[in-house]
């Protein structure tokens, strides 16, 4: 690549990043391949649903991912960043089906070829859209390795898979408990349902109990008494002992059921009393299975009632509640109806209420699984970071339930068994057969569900190698190293992997899972479109560019916690790059005739240069531990911090001195010091930044290698010195102090001043570093007073360690002028402070006025008494 040879006053960061991209991508800087025979390093990227564009969450794992994949390369490393995308059943189905209704038919009407051939079609057109957007952000994938979970590779390991655990009796088909969804026409996964805090009611009634008698019971799905295979009271209730083990009958159908005792019930919530629905309630199916509870399904998928709810079949689910509630009341069975906030399952895709019902299912059993994936957890051959997320992580596993892998959708893994119409056992096997293995009849069909989308994504590390076949790259490159995604699919997806890898590979899939939260609005809410506060990444980007929208998520967040995004924040990351940028361009402004050479040894180096290089050696030494401890957030606010408060602020206004000077020594080492600086800072924000960094990279010709291969910096610790630091803080110290009086006095910045100082023990360092405050301060003059010389009486005073310097106030400002100046700023300061103090001692005010307002008086009161304390004292300093 060529870069221009005048470096522009600018980054133009909407030209360079396709550009450098390209330039990265063309040479093969992403491939493992760059260091061939190197220590692999490997992360699977979490797939994006193919469906999917980048939100802020996607944006947070490429942002980490790509600095974990560049450090690592600059470490010398072989690293492999495996892209690919996920075919995401359910969310691709939904897509295809409402083209399909925009031209007026459905995949009913088009049939299941027709479907999936759109479906491929429309992936095609559309597919590609969410890794264009990765590469926008600097993804620094291998994509010559992308895969795609649908791919013929991935789909032969899909099928072994299946078959090989059905092989060993670890899949079944059978009825059981699971996720409804009516408006999808199939079972979802927890992770598809949205669990939503909403306003509903409390039904209480009576329960007609055999007998006579009746038991008090409140719900709030009235529609699920019609499923009633119980009524339950804590053993321990004394309202209710004489009552167990006798019948209940549902209300409107007379349905003998038993009232039993199980300590589950709460005894203080509504009545006391619990119905219990075990075909229809995921608590009561697990009291259903340890009472030997008939399990009914009142439900049809389409939400409507079927057979089982007698006079109600036929109503949808919402009519049939508002019917049968009618019906009790008019039959004296209702007691009352009481506002109540309770959680709603609602589907992710559509926001219909998910419905929990008893359906014939394909599942895998998972125990076996799961006590290999906590063995390996809890002896460390996988670290979760953070670590607290382990508690979480052993409490899922050790309560697991039975895997649900089907779904009743057309769109993925068409489940690999067959139907015989003839014995009507099920034949599963690897290659599609022609008859039944059990009875050789020819007349079968094939399973119409497909797999759970997390199945395939579950086996996604072995999977995207080449497994099971012994390919180079599964060889060399499985294990992978880490697995970084966001803490809400810890058991959704991690858990699966880890579960599916040990199982078939009998090793961990990783050796660390990197948890990042979740990115919230600048005041911690959820973003959401229907919230207005969603920040657009791509617009960001296009306004901002990438570095800063990376910068601002990498140093905002920390392992496992949420973080709040704001605007303001991104625009701050953006000036911290516009910094970095005019840093460099100074000393791209002085290369000429530059020689690239090595550092001078440390004697030969004057006090701020030794000050600069060991603060620049103990960032890097402290960035390392960030490093290896995962505090990539802190790692960088500490690069930023440096850079630009030490680094700019400081040594390049020092540096000044040295370059526009006459002494060719002393200019040589200054700029060995400006490159040596910006050179290791460029290859440690590298993995934060890469666009602009490169950029400026190419300018300063600091390496014959790109930036993406240059070495990640080692701390030396030849340059580590306390004394030059102390020395070096001294001095920072007493230019603070001028320039705060400078400031006090509203001295003009032109204007020079001098000082007196009383050195202490730091004569020799005070007598050295003249030129320190003539350019950083503008002190012309500095006399140091010997201890004999009297101090003098009207000047601003500066302490620093042993030091004190004098600033004659003759010099900062025309004393009467001031005098007069300040008196007037002391009325005014007084009488504010008179109205402040009779409102304050005003009672009507003080017991009448909100509570907020009383105190912003108290505090305005507070800081008028500040100001005019330090008027005053100015005033005694000028009076002498």
């Amino acid at each position: 690549m060529t870069t221009p040879s005048e470096m522009p006053k600018t980054f133009d960061f909407a030209t360079a990043e396709s550009r450098l991209y390209t330039w990265w991508q063309d040479n093969g800087w992403f491939k493992p391949e760059v260091h061939p025979d190197a220590e692999p390093f490997v992360i699977s990227i979490p797939p994006p649903n193919v469906t999917g564009a980048l939100h802020n969450g996607r944006a947070m794992f490429v942002s980490l991912e790509d600095l974990m994949i560049r450090y690592e390369r600059m470490r010398g490393k072989a690293s492999l960043w495996v892209p690919g995308a996920d075919h995401a059943g359910i969310a691709t189905q939904l897509r295809v089906e409402n083209m399909l209704r925009e031209e007026g038919t459905s995949r009913e009407e088009v049939g299941r070829e027709e479907f999936l051939r759109r479906t491929w079609e429309w992936k095609a057109k559309y597919g590609g859209r969410i890794t264009e957007q990765l590469r926008r952000l600097g993804a620094s994938c291998d994509w010559d390795r992308e895969r795609f979970t649908l791919d013929n590779g991935l789909s032969r390991t899909v099928r072994d898979v299946f078959v090989t655990l059905w092989e060993q009796g670890l899949i079944y088909r059978g009825a059981r408990l699971i996720n409804w969804s009516p408006g999808l026409q199939t079972a979802v996964s927890d992770i598809e349902v949205e669990r939503v805090e909403e306003n509903g009611h409390l039904y209480f009634f009576n329960y007609p109990v055999e007998g006579g008698e009746s038991i008090p019971v409140a719900t709030t799905r009235p529609e699920t008494i019609l499923g009633d295979t119980a009524v339950a009271v804590h053993p321990e209730d004394e309202r209710y002992q004489h009552l167990i083990g006798k019948n209940a009958l549902v209300p409107m159908l007379d349905r003998p059921i038993p009232i039993i005792a199980d300590e589950y019930v709460d005894r203080e919530f509504g009545t006391g009393a619990l119905k219990i629905t075990p075909g229809h309630d995921p608590n009561d199916y697990e009291i259903g299975q340890r009472h030997n509870l008939e399990f009914i399904n009142i439900m049809n998928r389409d939400a409507t009632l079927n057979e089982n709810a007698g006079p109600y079949a036929g109503l949808d689910r919402f009519e049939a509640r508002k019917k049968l509630w009618a019906d009790m009341d008019a039959a004296g069975m209702v007691i009352e109806t009481k506002p109540h906030t309770h959680v709603v399952p609602r589907a992710q895709r559509g926001g219909e209420i998910v419905e929990p019902l008893i359906s014939t299912q394909w599942f895998v059993t998972i125990h076996p699984l799961a006590e290999r994936a906590i063995e390996a957890v809890r002896t460390g051959a996988i670290k979760i970071v953070p670590e607290h997320f382990e508690k979480v992580y052993f409490n899922w596993m050790e309560n697991i339930e039975d895997w649900c892998i089907s779904r009743q959708l057309w769109w993925g893994h068409r489940i690999p068994a067959w139907y015989c119409d003839d014995c009507h056992e099920i034949t599963v096997v690897r290659e599609d057969p022609t008859e039944c293995a059990h009875c050789g009849s020819a007349n079968i069909h094939q399973e119409e569900d497909v797999l759970d989308t997390w199945f395939s994504s579950g086996l996604w590390p072995f999977s995207t190698l080449g497994w099971p076949e012994e390919t180079d790259d599964f060889k060399r490159f499985y294990p992978t190293s880490i697995m970084e995604t966001g803490y809400d699919i810890l058991f959704f997806w991690v858990a699966r992997m880890i579960m599916m890898g040990l199982w078939f590979t009998e090793e961990v899939p990783f050796h660390t899972v990197y948890l990042h939260g979740l990115v919230r609005d600048e005041h911690g809410k959820k973003m959401s479109k229907s919230f207005g506060n969603v920040i657009d990444p791509i617009e960001i980007v296009e306004k901002y560019g990438a570095d800063a929208l990376r910068f601002t998520l990498l140093t905002g967040s920390t392992p496992g916690n949420d973080m709040n995004l704001a605007e303001s924040r991104i625009e701050y990351s953006r000036n911290f790059g516009n910094k970095l940028w005019q840093m460099s361009r100074f000393t791209w402004s002085n290369l000429e005739g530059y020689t690239p050479r090595p550092v001078p040894e440390r004697d030969q180096l004057d006090l701020p240069q030794r000050w600069i290089l060991s603060r620049l050696h103990r960032l890097i030494g402290s960035a390392q531990r960030l490093f290896d401890t995962y505090q990539y957030g802190e790692a960088g606010r500490q690069i930023l911090e440096f850079l630009w408060s030490e680094f700019a602020d400081w040594y390049v206004e020092i540096s000044k001195n040295a370059l526009y000077g006459d002494d060719v020594k002393a200019r040589e080492s200054t700029f060995d010091t400006l490159v040596h600086v910006l050179d290791n800072c460029l290859r440690l924000l590298h993995p934060y930044i890469p666009f602009i960094t490169e950029e400026i990279w190419h300018y300063l010709s600091v390496g014959d290698d790109p930036l993406i291969l240059a070495e990640w910096p080692q701390q030396d610790e030849r340059f580590l010195d306390d004394q030059a630091e102390t020395e070096f803080a001294i001095l920072m110290e007493l230019v603070r102090g001028i320039r705060n009086a400078r400031a006090e006095y509203k001295v003009e910045p032109s204007r020079r001043i001098s000082a007196l100082i009383d050195p202490g023990a730091q004569n020799g360092l005070l007598d050295s570093q003249r030129a320190i405050f003539a350019r950083l301060c503008n002190v012309e003059q500095i006399t140091l007073l010997d201890g004999g010389q009297a101090t003098p009486e009207k000047a601003a005073t500066i302490v620093a360690a042993d030091v004190t310097a004098y600033l004659p106030l003759a010099d900062l400002v025309d004393l009467d002028a001031e005098r007069e100046r300040l008196s007037g700023e002391l009325d005014d300061l007084q009488q504010q402070i008179v109205r402040t103090e009779k409102l304050l001692q005003n009672d009507n005010f003080v017991s009448k006025a909100k509570p907020e307002v009383v105190q912003r008086e108290r505090d305005k009161l507070d800081a008028l008494t500040a100001s005019r304390q330090s008027v005053e004292e100015r005033l005694a300093a000028l009076e002498g």
